[in-house]
C-alpha cells in the first residue's frame, strides 16, 4: 500500500490523529493518496468499511475512487459510502425525510424544474416575468440556500421591495416543494444541516457510524458543504471573546481533506476559498502536508504555470515540480484574427498528426466563454477535422428525455405538480392551458393537490366537456400506468410510457427527421434504465429516478483526452483515432490532455472583462488560467487574436497578462509577439473574407436560383441567403444531402 508513494504522499497515507489538510498540487497524485489512505485505513488500523465516507463533487470521480479502492481491497470497499456529497445526502434524507415532513420517496428537482416551479411562483404572484425574471428569482433562492438562509430568514433580512418579494416567492417555492414531495438540488445539502442540527440522535449516530470522513476537492465546498462537514465529523471551531480559537464538540470522527486553492474556479457557484485557506483556523490543532510532485506535466509547463499563479496574493506558497525533463518549449502565437487563430490551431493539429502521429483524441482547445467555440467549429468543419464540443444540450436536458422522466417521476410520486404539468398534454390530448388553470384554481380554493384537482375535474366549475373527458382519460391513464409500476422494472415501464400515452407511435409517424435521433434518445433513456437494472436487480423505480437526478453535469466530460460522446449521440470518428474537444476552461478541471491549446488570451477576453477592475475576480481568473496550463502534459500552445469581433464590430484588445507573466524564454513565439494596433489595424481594413483563412478570395455573391458546388456536399440550388459580403449566410438545397446553411465567407463552394 505504501510501495510507489513518495515521502509527501507516503506521510499523508499514514496520518492519524488530528484534522489533516492535503495540499495536493495539480497532477500530483491525489487520487491515489486518498485510495491508498482508504486501504491503509482497512489494513493497518482496524477500520471497518461501513466506518468510512469519502466524499467528491462528481459522480465520475466517485466512480474511478471507488473502482481503485476496490482493486486494492476487493469486495469489502461494497460497504463504504464513496459518493457525491449530494448522493451522500439523499441517502441520509431517504432514511429520516419523514423527520422533515417529507416522503421517503421524495422527488430531486434539477436546475430546470426548480426553474419551472419558480416561473409557477412568479405567475400565481403576479409578477412581472421583465422587473422579476423568475430565472434570476430561481438563482437568487440556491444562492440563499447555500448559505443555508431559509426563507424566514431572508425574510427578516429583507430591506429593498425587491428583496421582500424574492423572500416571499422563496416562502411560496418552498411550500410548493413540500407540497409536491420534493426537494431541489440545494435543500439537498440544506436540509441534511437541518436535520443534524434540530436532531442531535440523528447527528450523533452518522458522528459514530462514520469515524473517517475526507473530503475531495475541498477548495470547491460552499458554505452549506463546509456546515455539512463540520456536523458530520462533529467537531468545530469557535472563536472567544478575547479571539482564541478552541475547539469543542464531539473527537470521534478523523477528517481529512484534500484540495489546492490554487485550482479554486468555482467561486461563481458559491464556493468558498477561505474555506480550505482557513483550514487551520478551523481546526487548530490540523496538520498540513503539501503534495507538489507533479507527475503529468513537463517542467517548462509546470514552471509556466507557477510562474503565473506566484502573482496572487495571500496564497501558500507551492512550487509544482517534475522528474520528466524540461519537454519542449510554450509554443505562442499571435493571429491576425479569431478566424486565423482557429485555423492556426487546425493546422497545427494536422501538422502534430503528421511528424508525430498526435492523434486528434489527444488534443483540446480551450477557451474562457462558450460562445467562443463557434468559429472553432467553423473551420474544423471546413478543414474536415473531426472535433466535439462539451457543452451543449446535454442528454439528460433534451426535451423528449426530460418528458419521459416526467412521467416516470409522476408514477413514482403523484404529488411531484412540476412533472404532472409539464404531461399533463404530451403528447397532446386535447388539455389547454385553460382547462389546466381551472384545474389549479379549483384545487388551491379546495386546499388539495393538483392530482387530487385532476382526479374531481368534474366538480371543477365552467370546465367543458372535451376537456374533462381528456383529464378522465389522462388521469385513467396514469392511474393504470401507476398501477404497473409497483412491480415492472423502469427499463419495462419506460418502455410501457411510452407506448400507452402514444408518444413512441407520434414520433415514429412524424416526417421531421429530428424526431428520429429523438426516439434514439429514448431508446438511450430506457437502455440506462436497463443498465441500472442490470447493476442492481432489486432496484426500485425511485433509486432509478434517483441516479439520474444526481448525474453531475461533468460527468458528460472525458477522461484523458477521449471524445465526448454522452448517451444518443455518436461522435465522428477519424482514422487516426478519436476527436478534437473543445471546452471552457471551467470544464476542463479535473481533466489532461497530451496537447492543449489556451485560446484568446487577451485582456478583456481572458482575464474576461469584467474582473479587471476587481482584485479577487482578478486572481479567480488567475486561477482559471493555472488550471489551464496544468491539463497539458506535453505540447502547451498560447494563442491571441490582434483583433476580435465583437458583437459584429472589430475588437482591439491587448495581450493578456497571464501571457507576460511566463518567462519570456519558455515561449516559443511563432509570430511576432509585439504585433501592434497597426497590424491589426491593417487586418480591419482587409474584408474578413480577404484574411488567410479564406485563401484570399474575394465573397462570391449568391442569389436565390443560382447553382453551387461545394466540396463536400456536391452539386446545390441557394435557396435563401441572409446578411451581406462575409456575413452572408446561404441556404442551399443539396438534394440528397438535403438542405445546409452555410457561411458564404467561409464554406468550401464555388458558384457555378
Amino acid at each position: 500500500m505504501l510501495d510507489g508513494l513518495n515521502p509527501q504522499q507516503r506521510e499523508a497515507v499514514i496520518h492519524h490523529g488530528a484534522p489533516l489538510l492535503i495540499v495536493a498540487g495539480a497532477g500530483s497524485g491525489k487520487t491515489r493518496v486518498l485510495t491508498h489512505r482508504i486501504a491503509y485505513l482497512l489494513a493497518e488500523r482496524d477500520a471497518r468499511p461501513s466506518e468510512i465516507l469519502a466524499i467528491t463533487f462528481t459522480n465520475k470521480a466517485a466512480r474511478e475512487m471507488k473502482e481503485r479502492v476496490d482493486k486494492l481491497v476487493g469486495p469489502r470497499s461494497a460497504a463504504m459510502w464513496v459518493m457525491t456529497f449530494h448522493s451522500a445526502c439523499v441517502r441520509i434524507l431517504r432514511r429520516e425525510a419523514k423527520r422533515l415532513g417529507f416522503p421517503s420517496g421524495f422527488s430531486i428537482y434539477d436546475q430546470a424544474d426548480s426553474q419551472r416551479l419558480m416561473a409557477m411562483v412568479c405567475r400565481e404572484m403576479d409578477l412581472d416575468p421583465k422587473r422579476y425574471p423568475p430565472r434570476s428569482f430561481s438563482a437568487q433562492v440556491s444562492n440563499l440556500k447555500n448559505e443555508l438562509i431559509d426563507y424566514e430568514s431572508a425574510a427578516d433580512r429583507a430591506g429593498s421591495h425587491l428583496e421582500k418579494t424574492l423572500a416571499e416567492a422563496y416562502r411560496a417555492y418552498q411550500r410548493r416543494l413540500t407540497e409536491a414531495g420534493a426537494m431541489d438540488f440545494d435543500d439537498l445539502i440544506m436540509l441534511t444541516v437541518n436535520l443534524f442540527q434540530a436532531f442531535p440522535d440523528v447527528a450523533e449516530h452518522y458522528r459514530r457510524r462514520f469515524r473517517h470522513v475526507m473530503v475531495d476537492e475541498y477548495q470547491d465546498t460552499n458554505h452549506a458543504q463546509y456546515t455539512l462537514v463540520r456536523e458530520l465529523v462533529g467537531h468545530t471551531a469557535v472563536t472567544t471573546a478575547d479571539g482564541e480559537v478552541v475547539r469543542e464538540g464531539d473527537d470521534r470522527s478523523e477528517l481529512c481533506v484534500v484540495g489546492d486553492a490554487d485550482q479554486s474556479i468555482y467561486a461563481f457557484r458559491g464556493a468558498t476559498i477561505r474555506n480550505i485557506m482557513e483550514f487551520e483556523r478551523d481546526y487548530p490543532d490540523a496538520r498540513t502536508i503539501m503534495l507538489e510532485q507533479n507527475y503529468r506535466s513537463t517542467q517548462n509547463i509546470l514552471t509556466a504555470a507557477n510562474a503565473v499563479i506566484s502573482r496572487n496574493e495571500s496564497r501558500k506558497p507551492k512550487n509544482l515540480w517534475s522528474d520528466q525533463g524540461a519537454g519542449p518549449k510554450i509554443v505562442g502565437y499571435v493571429a491576425d484574427n479569431e478566424h486565423d487563430e482557429a485555423m492556426f490551431v487546425a493546422q497545427e493539429v494536422d501538422k502534430l498528426a503528421d511528424d508525430e502521429g498526435v492523434a486528434p483524441g489527444q488534443v483540446a482547445v480551450f477557451y474562457r466563454t462558450n460562445a467562443a467555440s463557434r468559429v472553432f467549429e467553423e473551420i474544423f468543419i471546413r478543414t474536415g477535422l473531426p472535433y466535439k464540443v462539451v457543452g451543449g444540450v446535454r442528454f439528460y436536458e433534451r426535451k423528449e428525455v426530460r418528458d419521459l422522466l416526467a412521467y416516470l417521476r409522476v408514477l413514482a410520486n403523484p404529488g411531484d405538480v412540476v412533472s404532472l404539468r409539464r404531461i399533463i398534454n404530451v403528447p397532446k390530448r386535447g388539455i389547454g392551458d385553460r382547462a389546466e388553470a381551472m384545474v389549479e384554481a379549483f384545487a388551491s380554493r379546495e386546499r388539495i393537490s393538483f392530482w387530487e384537482g385532476l382526479l374531481r375535474a368534474e366538480e371543477a366549475p365552467g370546465l367543458a366537456t372535451r376537456s374533462l373527458n381528456a383529464i378522465k382519460e389522462f388521469t385513467a391513464l396514469l392511474t393504470e400506468l401507476q398501477e404497473k409500476a409497483e412491480g415492472v422494472p423502469p427499463a419495462a415501464l419506460a418502455e410501457d410510457v411510452l407506448v400507452s400515452t402514444g408518444y413512441r407511435a407520434e414520433l415514429e409517424n412524424s416526417e421531421d427527421p429530428q424526431d428520429e435521433s429523438r426516439l434514439e434518445n429514448l431508446d438511450e433513456l430506457i437502455a440506462v434504465a436497463a443498465e441500472f437494472e442490470e447493476a442492481d436487480p432489486e432496484g426500485t423505480l425511485v433509486q432509478f429516478l434517483e441516479q439520474v437526478s444526481l448525474v453531475a453535469d461533468a460527468d458528460q466530460i472525458p477522461g484523458g483526452g477521449a471524445g465526448v460522446v454522452p448517451p444518443g449521440e455518436r461522435a465522428p470518428e477519424s482514422a487516426s483515432g478519436g476527436v478534437v474537444t473543445l471546452m471552457t476552461l471551467h470544464t476542463a478541471k479535473g481533466l489532461e490532455f497530451p496537447v492543449v491549446f489556451l485560446t484568446g488570451l487577451e485582456d478583456g477576453v481572458f482575464p474576461h472583462s469584467r474582473s479587471l477592475g476587481e482584485p479577487k475576480e482578478l486572481e479567480e481568473e488567475r486561477r482559471l488560467a493555472y488550471v489551464g496550463i496544468t491539463r497539458a502534459q506535453q505540447r502547451l500552445y498560447l494563442t491571441r487574436a490582434a483583433v476580435r469581433s465583437s458583437w459584429g464590430a472589430p475588437s482591439f484588445n491587448p495581450a493578456s497578462r497571464f501571457v507576460a507573466e511566463v518567462p519570456r524564454d519558455l515561449i516559443d513565439w511563432r509570430t511576432d509577439p509585439e504585433k501592434s494596433a497597426w497590424s491589426a489595424a491593417t487586418t480591419r481594413r482587409e474584408p474578413a473574407a480577404r484574411s488567410r483563412d479564406t485563401g484570399g478570395r474575394p465573397v462570391a455573391s449568391y442569389a436565390p436560383g443560382d447553382r453551387v458546388t461545394h466540396d463536400k456536399f456536391g452539386l446545390g440550388t441557394v435557396v435563401s441567403v441572409d446578411g451581406m459580403a462575409e456575413k452572408a449566410k446561404v441556404k442551399v438545397d443539396f438534394g440528397a444531402s438535403g438542405e445546409k446553411t452555410l457561411m458564404a465567407a467561409y464554406a468550401p463552394m464555388e458558384k457555378l
